[in-house]
Parts: structure tokens; C-alpha cells; sequence
């Protein structure tokens, strides 16, 4: 949501964003999003000491509804319909999130936006995206980074890293190459929940991924 400055609203990313999705509404997909709210609140525990970690989680919380609340503008200014859910309950600016109205809301044909994390402390984006995935009933988790799969080390910092097509979930465990944290894979695993990890930077990447296109790296069962 912050663009390449990573901080506060960046109009041409969310616009890019609200288009991505509408090109799955136009295709037949009911895409369900779990934001992040790291453009608001990142890393503040690291420069406010003061701030106990529970507390921080909470800020971070309450930065993942305002990007969402944000972004469903952003898709119903270009005619796709939504609906924002929120882990913690704030019933005048959003709906409380409840499973069964959350399928409700997919099966219609409206776009999900779930916010407020797992709405509890100590458990990361990654997490609830695990869980809402689950939870919904979702085909397929996506994880859309800034890198373009799974690797055995940074890209980043090494030209040489070997990319991986396929890995399981075991392997990620065992080889440590934390793409999501361990609760967020182990629900994964747990529930036969397939992931792929791709970049947003690619053109048309999720309606291509949603369409079987081989992209990204796809972490499957053991």
C-alpha cells in the first residue's frame, strides 16, 4: 500500500492493486485479502522500547483495517463489490468477522478484505492469512512478496540462489527458508492447504496463477 516510499497510501499502487483484483472478479474468481499493515507501523518495538510487544501487535492491528477500509474504496470506486471483516470488533466503521458470514459474502460473489489479523496478539499477517484460508475455504493461499518464488537463499544478496518450483512443506521447515512463519505453515500443512509464492510485480501475475499458469514456486503436501 505505501509503493516504493513503504510508508502511508501510495495512489498509483492501490489503484494497480484494485485492478489486479477486478481482472479475478471479471474471470469468474471470488478472491478473499488478508493486508498487511506494515506502511503504517513497522518495527516498533525495535525503536520504542517502551512499547510492550502485546501493544505493538495491536497498533499493527488496527494499521491492517485502515489499509483495508483504504483499499475496499479503491475496488468499489472501480465497480467491485466488498466487504471488510475485522478480527476486533469496531461494528461502526466495519463488519465483525464471523466465518459463516464470510462464506456468505464470498459466495455472492463479493470481494473479502479481512483485517485486524487473528485479533490477538503474538500471531502475525502470515497466520491469519493461514487461518482465513482455512477457515473460508479457499482453493489456494497465495503469498505475493517481492520475490518471484521460493529460494534456498536471498536473491537479494545472492545471484546465485536456486529457485524452487516445487518444495514441501517439511522442506521449508527443515530447510528453515522462512516464507511464512511456522504457525502459518503448519496450518497449511495440517489442512492440505496448497500455497504458491509469487511476485505482484509481474503483469497480471494473480489471474494468471489462478488460472494454472506455472508461476511462482508452489509449496505442496509431503
Amino acid at each position: 500500500m505505501g509503493g516504493s516510499a513503504g510508508i502511508g497510501f501510495d495512489r498509483e499502487s492501490l489503484e494497480i492493486f484494485a485492478e489486479n483484483v477486478a481482472l479475478l472478479v471479471k474471470n469468474g474468481i471470488s478472491p478473499a485479502l488478508v493486508l498487511g499493515g506494515g506502511n503504517f507501523f513497522r518495527g516498533a518495538r525495535g525503536h520504542l522500547p517502551a512499547m510492550k510487544r502485546h501493544r505493538a501487535d495491536h497498533v499493527g492491528m488496527l494499521a491492517t483495517v485502515m489499509n483495508a477500509i483504504c483499499f475496499s474504496d479503491h475496488l468499489t470506486a472501480i465497480g467491485v463489490k466488498n466487504r471488510v471483516f475485522s478480527a476486533i470488533a469496531m461494528e461502526t466503521v466495519c463488519s465483525t468477522y464471523q466465518i459463516d458470514k464470510a462464506r456468505e459474502t464470498l459466495e455472492s460473489g463479493e470481494v473479502c478484505l479481512f483485517a485486524g489479523g487473528t485479533g490477538h496478539p503474538y500471531f502475525s499477517t502470515d497466520s491469519a492469512a493461514a487461518l482465513r484460508a482455512v477457515e473460508v475455504g479457499c482453493d489456494v493461499l497465495i503469498k505475493a512478496t517481492k520475490v518471484d518464488g521460493v529460494y534456498d537463499a536471498d536473491p537479494m544478496k545472492n545471484p546465485s540462489a536456486k529457485k524452487f518450483e516445487k518444495i514441501s512443506y517439511s522442506d521449508v521447515l527443515a530447510k528453515g527458508l522462512g516464507i511464512m512463519d511456522l504457525v502459518a505453515i503448519t496450518i497449511c500443512r495440517e489442512n492440505r492447504m496448497p500455497l504458491l509464492v509469487l511476485s505482484l510485480s509481474q503483469s497480471k501475475i494473480l489471474l494468471r496463477a489462478c488460472l494454472g499458469e506455472n508461476v511462482g514456486s508452489q509449496v505442496i503436501e509431503d
